[in-house]
């Protein structure tokens, strides 16, 4: 005879595993798809969810100050992104100061919304990175020592295993010192340091040349009068100054540069340019897209 009563209990308890594994997947899946939907939220929205832009910051001056008494934080894009939040109806929170050769990570962790401190797009940035519209430009300038006249009258002399080339991680500086003069040697600081290590640098014999924003070389001679000097007949390159975001997310960046294009406009760019501009006409205005002839 069969044993029904075994073989019942088998048939329920197969029946059972069935059903609790079954139960597993469902929930795996489910709280899988839910992690999806959480990790593909854009930065549009969660700005809007929150009301806030979280930012993080690198020390540059003029562009971002920090106050080491106070910490409070002043600066040409710290106002402009402040005063676009106001018309935005947004907070700003500068949430985190961050080293420029880690501002992607940053970026792709959501650890902030935005790196709003001058951002000179590169094709390797733009690989990870969105970008506003230009605020405004800089020209790229080479620099020596002031009795040096090697690269007076041509770069391409920096080209040689003879020259160190002053740099910061992360920084345009070594970007270009790599793609443009490869043979030279570098001298390379955390980006952590101040701007103007790359002309101590230079004053003190331990670099040959660098290259930077002529904003921070007129900041650096009104501590060091007649140390460096302007070195080649025409600029390294011209930078546009931009604010950062994650890839991809097009409808930050259309409100973005909604707002900041309201504040080109209306003027207040270049009065915030004009309080901060070491010397007139350092920094290269947007032009505007009109005609009045």
């Amino acid at each position: 005879m069969p044993r029904t009563k075994d073989n019942n209990r088998a048939t329920v308890n197969v029946f059972l595993f069935i059903a609790i594994f079954s139960l597993i997947c469902f929930s795996a899946c489910s709280n899988s798809h839910t992690t999806q939907i959480k990790s593909a939220q854009s930065v549009y929205d969660r700005v809007m969810k929150s009301g806030t832009i979280r930012c993080g910051y690198g020390i540059f001056p003029p562009y971002c100050m920090k106050d080491p008494n106070t910490g409070k934080l002043s600066g040409i894009f710290v106002d402009i992104l402040n005063e676009a939040g106001k018309n935005l109806s947004l907070k700003i929170d500068w949430a985190e100061e961050v080293g420029w050769a880690n501002i992607i990570q940053g970026l792709e962790t959501d650890r902030y919304d935005v790196i709003p401190t001058g951002i000179w797009p590169n094709a390797s940035r733009g690989k990870h990175g969105s970008f506003s519209i230009p605020l405004f430009y800089n020209v790229y300038k080479a620099y020596a020592r002031q009795k040096d006249n090697r690269f007076d009258n041509d770069l391409q002399s920096i080209n040689s295993e003879s020259v160190i080339i002053a740099t910061i991680d992360g920084y345009t500086v070594q970007y270009i010192a790599q793609k443009r003069f490869p043979r030279a040697r570098m001298l390379t600081h955390p980006d952590m340091c101040d701007g103007g290590q790359v002309f101590l640098d230079i004053v003190s014999n331990k670099a040959d040349v660098t290259f930077a924003d002529p904003s921070l070389a007129k900041i650096f001679l009104q501590s060091h009068p007649d140390s460096i000097k302007e070195v080649g007949k025409k600029p390294i390159s011209l930078q546009s100054n931009t604010m950062m975001f994650k890839i991809g997310e097009t409808a930050f960046k259309s409100m973005l540069d909604t707002a900041l294009t309201e504040l080109i406009n209306t003027g207040y760019v270049d009065t915030i340019l004009n309080k901060y501009e070491p010397t007139p006409s350092v920094y290269l205005r947007v032009a505007k897209p009109y005609r009045t002839n």
